[in-house]
């Protein structure tokens, strides 16, 4: 065990990420031995970040209304979760919000708009208020969350200023299915290409703790390697009443630091984010998690409860650890163009 877990770790040293099997013997390691997975992998998130945290904020611009069928999601129209609805924030609103972010350390807003996709008149309006945020706070990194881009969409949101464009795959293609009956895996990988190809910074990840089996952990991590996002988000389910999940709990904390743990591996330069679901999950042992992601959100999520930032900072300085500021630069270096994923065969 001690060797198979010293030959992945130097893989990832070098650039070099798991194959199949070892990724999936990762998540099989013995839960009581968690501790000593977190202390070697670990090894590979200090190499490529430090000792640096990229704080990152969210906000909720259009809460609810969405007229697809995500299983997990409280805003989708099958769920009867008691949640704030509301259409697009005005720009004082999310000025204001971009402000704390600001206050509590954050690198990055994330400005998410529930909905299948956003219409042209939404497009306009979001990259108008992008530019009064840009204007009052120029190293903020702003990342859009819109849904599925039409043409020429993607290409308006860069020129107003937009960084990043989040739009996570989820799971593996064969549980999609499982989750989603309204759009498909192809509509979510291909506005995550239609993002790169505009030039912004691709931001996906993964959901976890719907049911997935360990091959849909596995299968999901090496498509989202195949077009190599900048950025990897890993949510973890919070099974919220009155959505279809609601009942889904079998994730445990040693779960999620495995699934971590296999994430770095495979990205070893690419920030890795705790995202929703840390504070549920990991309880306490937060902190380890941050032993193997360099990246998590400060404050509340879209429709939940997150830890207070002041919570969060106090962990950072704990752990001995620096809040990234907006002068550095969080990928160690660049990489070589994606492929898309039709490209890819592993």
């Amino acid at each position: 065990m001690q060797e198979t877990l010293a030959k992945v770790v130097d893989g990832a040293l070098a650039l070099e990420p798991p194959s199949r099997d070892e990724a999936l013997w990762m998540l099989s390691y013995p839960e009581e031995r968690v501790t000593e997975l977190v202390a070697a992998v670990s090894r590979v998130r200090y190499e490529f970040f430090g000792n640096r945290v990229k704080l990152n904020a969210l906000v909720n611009m259009k809460s609810g209304l969405c007229p697809e069928d995500c299983n997990y999601c409280s805003q989708s129209k099958i769920s009867t979760a008691p949640i704030q609805k509301y259409p697009y924030l005005g720009k004082e609103e999310v000025l204001g919000r971009a402000a704390k972010a600001r206050e509590a350390g954050a690198k990055r807003l994330c400005l998410v708009a529930s909905g299948r996709g956003p219409s042209g008149h939404e497009v306009s309006r979001f990259a108008e208020t992008v530019r009064e945020v840009k204007s009052r706070y120029p190293e903020l990194e702003i990342c859009a969350c819109l849904g599925i881009l039409k043409d020429g969409q993607a290409e308006t949101l860069k020129d107003a200023g937009v960084h990043a464009y989040n739009h996570n795959l989820n799971t593996s293609e064969g549980f999609y299915e499982k989750i989603c009956s309204t759009h498909d895996y192809e509509d979510r990988t291909r506005t995550v290409e239609k993002a790169k190809g505009s030039g912004l910074s691709p931001c996906s990840g993964a959901l976890f703790g719907m049911g997935e089996a360990d091959e849909d952990v596995v299968d999901v991590a090496f498509a989202l390697k195949a077009i190599q996002p900048d950025s990897v988000p890993i949510n973890f389910l919070i099974p919220i009443e009155g959505t279809p999940l609601a009942g889904q709990t079998d994730l445990t904390p040693q779960r999620c630091l495995k699934i971590l743990a296999l994430f770095r591996l495979v990205f070893p330069d690419v920030e890795v984010r705790i995202a929703g679901g840390r504070e549920v999950h990991l309880r306490s042992m937060q902190p380890l998690g941050l032993l193997l992601a360099n990246s998590i959100f400060a404050g509340d999520y879209l429709t939940t409860t997150g830890q207070a930032a002041a919570k969060d900072l106090e962990m950072i300085s704990d752990l001995g650890l620096v809040v990234e500021s907006a002068k550095e630069r969080t990928l160690p270096r660049e990489r070589a163009g994606a492929v898309t994923l039709k490209e890819y065969s592993g």
